[in-house]
């Protein structure tokens, strides 16, 4: 079994990769639920929705989130009414958060719906939340503190940043499963997703860092800093914020207790001496998935460099 810690789009495009090159039942997603928030009295996980939809092949590929062909008929008239529009949701993509809300308040599990939209949408590998409690991230700002989504999207990411916290996170539980998934894991990887809001949640919960620091299984890590910034998102100014250098050898250093391997790209070689003085194997390549192709290419030299280190399965291989 692969598992994966994934974040939004980067990660559900790393995956689009990963299932061309390994059956998609052999991977497990553990996917960061910190920027999951409520709004319209409907429970919303975009980074479970953009996971999903991206590997059932009905996201907007253009955006990297939302549903592929989707209208905003309803979005217009909440904005007429006086409602909040900021966070643009789309007619189809409501259904996934009134479904989710619905089932929530019957006392399903968030790991629950996100299996059974799986089955719903087709989706064969497992996707988890990492956890089914709430563990919301915020950002904290010069402006004040916000929930991740309002200071990335309502706020477009303009506030200087002083820190960033987990809220809750010494009080929740990984989700049913997951300690067990890296337990049992053969590989384990790391999505090309943003250290700090995408695979810092998931870190931060009770025992996750124990299990990787006790899995025998090879850990690969992908750097979503390329030349020196993020492909997408705001990681670099939340990575200094943290302290950590906005580069692949601030990826490194966020990971190095833990990490293997790291996988870079070609622009970034000059630092794979710096990376390797922290203990950690370097791989570089062309990490910016362009095309299908890419994206199992980069899959790909992530599952050799975990070959190169232990026992991993043909099939997995």
């Amino acid at each position: 079994m692969i598992v994966t810690l994934a974040g939004g789009v980067g990660a559900a495009r790393f995956l689009e990769g990963l299932v061309q090159i390994v059956p998609p039942a052999t991977i497990t997603a553990i996917v960061n639920t910190g920027d999951d928030f409520q709004l319209h009295g409907l429970y919303i996980a975009p980074d479970l929705d953009i996971v999903t939809c991206t590997l059932a092949g009905v996201i907007d590929a253009t955006q990297g989130w939302g549903i592929a062909g989707d209208t905003t008929a309803c979005l217009e008239w909440l904005g007429r009414l006086g409602g909040p529009t900021w966070f643009r949701l789309g007619d189809r993509d409501l259904a996934l958060h009134i479904q989710r809300t619905a089932w929530l308040r019957t006392g399903v599990t968030l790991s629950q719906v996100a299996d059974r939209f799986c089955r719903a949408l087709g989706v064969t590998v497992k996707i988890m939340p990492m956890s089914d409690q709430t563990v919301p991230t915020h950002i904290i700002t010069t402006a004040g503190e916000f929930h991740f989504e309002e200071y990335f999207v309502q706020r477009q990411a303009t506030d200087e940043v002083l820190g960033v916290r987990f809220v809750g996170s010494e009080q929740a539980h990984p989700a049913s499963g997951v300690l067990e998934a890296i337990a049992a894991a053969e590989v384990i990887l790391l999505a090309p997703s943003n250290p700090v809001v995408s695979i810092g949640p998931i870190l931060a919960l009770p025992g996750l860092r124990t299990a990787l620091h006790a899995t025998s299984a090879p850990i690969v890590a992908v750097s979503p800093i390329v030349g020196g910034a993020p492909l997408k998102g705001p990681a670099a100014p939340l990575m200094r914020a943290v302290g950590w250098e906005v580069s692949a050898v601030g990826v490194a250093h966020a990971y190095r207790d833990f990490l293997n391997v790291l996988v870079i790209d070609q622009v970034d070689a000059a630092l794979k001496p710096a990376i390797e003085a922290l203990g950690i194997g370097v791989v570089v390549t062309d990490t910016i998935m362009r095309s299908s192709a890419a994206k199992a290419q980069l899959a790909q030299a992530a599952l050799t460099a975990a070959r190169a280190i232990g026992s991993v399965s043909a099939s997995l291989a």
